[in-house]
């Protein structure tokens, strides 16, 4: 396994643009920190982020596995750009003449999927850590490492959609078209959930229980957006009289369809490349 990581880190490190888009992914989620640092007025009111609760433990860990995960399209481009490359410049098939089996090619993609997931993962759980011994008003050992599920969402999230865009690399060959691919199966689900929430079932749940099956919108459902869960927000909501019943919490049914999804990718990944003719 060493061996077949070691030839793609290689294969990504000598490609410049793979290396200027890692690097700036994780150049960018360090710049959540940034956020610690931004103050301003609006009329009368100051707002500082750090005094609003952001940085509290344990609400920092969803607020950061949510911000962090927008900024997976880095490296959905570098994983995209790894497999059209291939291609491109006949490695695959010089691989192929080596010695290397095709469940071998796979399996070196997917490793670099899970060693991508999770080196940002470990990275999100540091910074996260810097930034609430820095910033929080709770630092009691049982409340910093409780609700650390955020943690397994997040790296399930970019296993499930690092794995699709290793698929849609293999299926579409060129990292343009892959990508466009991408861009339009979210407006595809995006047209499945409206229809099936708003239009077929208006009066009921059983348009959102549907939906949460398709592979973007299980991803999307990992982590719940964390604004809404600030205090200020809330009483916001409350003197308009909006009631939040928004459940934040990391549900283990959603990990388990990302889970399948990225089985379904990686196995009709291996499937796609063992009966194409190269």
């Amino acid at each position: 396994m060493n061996r077949l990581l070691s030839i793609e880190l290689q294969k990504i490190w000598k490609n410049k643009a793979s290396r200027v888009l890692t690097l700036t992914y994780f150049i960018l989620l360090s710049f959540i920190a940034l956020i610690a640092s931004i103050k301003f007025d609006i009329g009368p009111i100051h707002i500082d982020p750090s005094e609003m609760g952001i940085f509290n433990f344990p609400f920092i860990w969803h607020f950061t596995t949510y911000f962090a995960a927008v900024l997976k399209f880095f490296l959905a481009i570098v994983i995209v750009s790894m497999m059209a490359n291939e291609y491109s410049y006949g490695t695959l098939k010089q691989n192929l003449i080596d010695g290397l089996s095709k469940k071998e090619f796979i399996l070196s993609k997917f490793l670099t999927v899970v060693l991508f997931s999770l080196v940002s993962t470990v990275f999100v759980f540091i910074m996260s850590l810097i930034l609430g011994l820095c910033f929080s008003s709770y630092n009691e050992f049982g409340i910093i490492f409780s609700d650390l599920d955020y943690l397994l969402a997040f790296f399930v999230k970019l296993l499930g959609f690092f794995s699709f865009c290793l698929f849609l690399g293999i299926l579409v060959k060129r990292s343009a078209f892959a990508l466009g691919f991408l861009l339009v199966w979210v407006f595809i689900e995006s047209i499945i959930k409206g229809l099936l929430v708003f239009k077929i079932f208006p009066n009921s749940n059983t348009g959102s229980y549907i939906t949460q099956f398709l592979p973007l919108e299980a991803m999307s459902n990992l982590i719940v957006e964390p604004i809404s869960r600030l205090q200020l927000i809330k009483t916001i909501g409350t003197q308009m009289g909006v009631e939040n019943t928004k459940d934040y919490s990391v549900h283990y049914f959603s990990i388990l369809i990302v889970l399948v999804w990225t089985f379904l990718f990686i196995y009709f990944s291996y499937k796609l490349l063992k009966n194409r003719d190269l």
